[in-house]
């Protein structure tokens, strides 16, 4: 019986809904779900496994298994970084990442070189804009400007048997005149290891683009060649795993259309895994990434300076444990 009175119930027929055992009912959570806790000093794989297995837990834990399955079967991994990664202090973890081959290639927007150089050239990066500007010196620094069209003049003017392009132009040129932090720089680390690069420029987002030295039409040449790149690579992705990590618009529009490319040239993506990995949901990432292309897509949102390292920890150590051999460079 309803314990409101009858005279002051506005819906009396209410009382006489149907109700069904719990035990019957189709549930979305379960115990076998749920996380362990791990000891103190345990391992970190007996961390990563203790994760739940809900939501972003289950998803990453598929996203290290996708990845871990395509190296120890052959295929590639590719990962395309925001600029905001590399501001927030993860190039050694990316460079470590291509040092043991699990990286196949590295694309990312202008915005990661000028981080990427100024780290490499003076070990700072990331002016105070509010600062600066109202001084009518935000993006004037002439080291950057000037280094930057240096860079890609040097990506269009191959040696005799070098492919050529944006990113191979700043990795080559940082090694040439001998940065002082090279060896933090993604661009040069994937030219001394062979690694594919590629940077993919929006004329007029970058503050070189402001610099007197800028080549516009230079530019626009070595991105292009590097989209082509990216078009190759996506082309022999079959099985491989693509990362969108913190890239909300450019990024996400260069592998959407090197898919169609791929594609349109017979490839099969079907058994590819493609991720967005980003702060927050971003619309282009979201749907150009994840749910558009061929394959099974994965997102998920957390800060990438955590996100990434837990990453990293975890492909190690189910790699270790496949017997999968690392690279040593």
């Amino acid at each position: 019986m309803s314990p409101i009175d009858p005279k002051l119930d506005p819906f009396p027929l209410m009382n006489g809904v149907s109700t069904h055992p719990l035990e019957d009912r189709d549930s979305l959570v379960s115990l076998e779900q749920f996380c362990r806790v791990p000891e103190p000093d345990a391992a970190f794989s007996d961390f990563f496994d203790a994760l739940p297995d809900i939501l972003a837990g289950a998803q990453l834990k598929e996203l290290v298994e996708r990845i871990v399955k395509a190296k120890t079967e052959g295929h590639p991994v590719a990962l395309a970084l925001g600029a905001h990664v590399l501001k927030v202090g993860l190039a050694p973890l990316v460079i470590d990442l291509m040092r043991r081959g699990i990286v196949d290639h590295v694309a990312m927007n202008s915005a990661g070189t000028i981080h990427d150089f100024e780290i490499a050239v003076c070990g700072r990066t990331s002016e105070d804009v509010a600062v600066e500007l109202p001084r009518g010196r935000f993006g004037f620094a002439e080291e950057t400007g000037a280094g930057l069209a240096r860079a890609v003049a040097r990506g269009l003017a191959p040696l005799e048997g070098e492919a050529a392009g944006f990113g191979l132009g700043v990795g080559r040129l940082l090694i040439e005149e001998e940065a002082p932090h090279r060896e933090h720089s993604v661009c040069a680390e994937a030219v001394r290891l062979g690694v594919s690069t590629s940077v993919h420029a929006c004329i007029g987002t970058d503050i070189v683009h402001m610099h007197p030295d800028c080549d516009p039409a230079a530019i626009g040449l070595a991105s292009h060649l590097d989209f082509r790149r990216v078009c190759g690579f996506v082309h022999g992705m079959a099985g491989g795993v693509w990362i969108n990590v913190g890239s909300a618009v450019v990024l996400p529009e260069v592998f959407l259309k090197a898919v169609s490319v791929a594609i349109n040239l017979g490839a099969d993506l079907e058994s590819s895994t493609t991720a967005n990995l980003d702060m927050i949901r971003q619309y282009r990432a979201e749907t150009n990434v994840v749910r558009r292309p061929p394959g099974r897509g994965i997102s998920i949102i957390g800060q990438h300076e955590v996100l990434l390292p837990v990453l990293r920890a975890a492909i190690l150590a189910r790699l270790s444990e496949a017997g999968w051999e690392a690279k040593t460079s």
